[in-house]
């Protein structure tokens, strides 16, 4: 009881904290915030799959580009979609999708859970570097289709002008919802179960446990919230286009959930903050600077050479990530016991 209300009281306390800073910082600082709060939703929930339930995928950008999609389409209205594809006349069934932002973003959510669903039966029957490239194949495919098919995406132009309802309130809610939730499955039933599959999937078969459901629940959910996701990433862009789902964004998220610690929730949180974090701090790196009277010049780029050293550095003294595979209170008691028994 007493550690239920200690988690109440921390929810709450969060959320009265997002609420301030939505109230009382400027701009640039929000826009760093939601791109945090964006891509912690993205991170938490690849590392479901991927760190927690031991899957090497590589599709967080296709189903991120479904979201995207999807809530585009609904939060646009139809004369907007009707002015802006300028190739062909947009599909019927564009023109016919309208709702308010949160049925909007859910529906995208929705959208990618149901692709996981149709995707996992294919997709499970292999293992390690087969899994890993037949999902980086799907990502491939999710672009190219929103290329090709202009009068459901607009091609190459993409979709302008959408909505911009995604303030940082709500994106720092949901990656408060999705940091709570994928708390509570890593510590469910079905959490250890995942668990089991990652570390031996025959042991678990032998156990009795249905390797192939487990495995698509955690693709389900993972493809939901990064669907969510891309939801509030169209509406807080207010423009997407095919490229920004890329690979690029696969490999920005494994870097995240590598350097937090695969299976690590509370690593995954703190190394977004990080990476995505210091893509800004960093900045005045690409300026001239003054050092002692000489001035640098400006180098474009040399924020991320710094960066990657940095990562490489840290990586060196934490091979397993900044938290391994344990939560931060688990890490927490390790310390205190160890202290005690000292």
């Amino acid at each position: 009881m007493r550690n239920a209300i200690i988690k109440l009281l921390l929810i709450i306390a969060a959320v009265l904290l997002i609420g301030w800073a939505n109230r009382h910082y400027d701009s640039y600082t929000l826009s760093i915030l939601n791109n945090i709060g964006i891509f912690a939703i993205l991170a938490l929930s690849y590392n479901l799959i991927n760190g927690v339930t031991g899957q090497f995928s590589l599709e967080p950008n296709g189903f991120v580009a479904i979201g995207a999609y999807f809530t585009a389409l609904f939060l646009l209205p139809a004369d907007a979609k009707t002015d802006m594809f300028a190739l062909v006349d947009p599909a019927p069934l564009v023109l016919s999708m309208h709702a308010g932002f949160i049925p909007a973003v859910i529906s995208g959510g929705i959208a990618a859970m149901f692709i996981a669903l149709l995707l996992s039966f294919p997709v499970f029957r292999v293992r390690g570097d087969y899994l890993a490239i037949v999902t980086l194949g799907f990502g491939f495919i999710i672009r190219i289709f929103a290329l090709n098919n202009p009068a459901y995406t607009n091609g190459a132009m993409g979709l302008n002008d959408i909505p911009s309802t995604a303030d940082f309130l709500w994106i720092g809610i949901t990656a408060l919802i999705t940091f709570v939730v994928m708390l509570h499955i890593v510590y469910s039933r079905y959490g250890r179960a995942m668990k089991a599959v990652r570390d031996d999937e025959d042991a678990a078969t032998a156990m009795g446990i249905n390797t192939f459901k487990i495995k698509t629940i955690a693709f389900m959910t993972s493809a939901f919230f990064e669907g969510v996701g891309g939801g509030l990433l169209a509406s807080f862009l207010t423009t997407i286009t095919p490229d920004q789902f890329s690979f690029l964004l696969t490999f920005q998220l494994l870097i995240i959930i590598v350097l937090g610690g695969l299976g690590s929730m509370s690593g995954t949180l703190l190394a977004t903050i990080l990476v995505m974090g210091s893509m800004e701090w960093l900045r005045f790196l690409d300026d001239d600077m003054v050092i002692f009277g000489w001035h640098t010049g400006a180098h474009p780029g040399m924020r991320m050479v710094v960066f990657s050293i940095l990562l490489i550095i840290m990586m060196l003294f934490a091979r397993k990530g900044l938290f391994g595979d344990k939560e931060l209170p688990e890490l927490l008691r390790e310390k205190f016991r160890k202290k005690g028994e000292q």
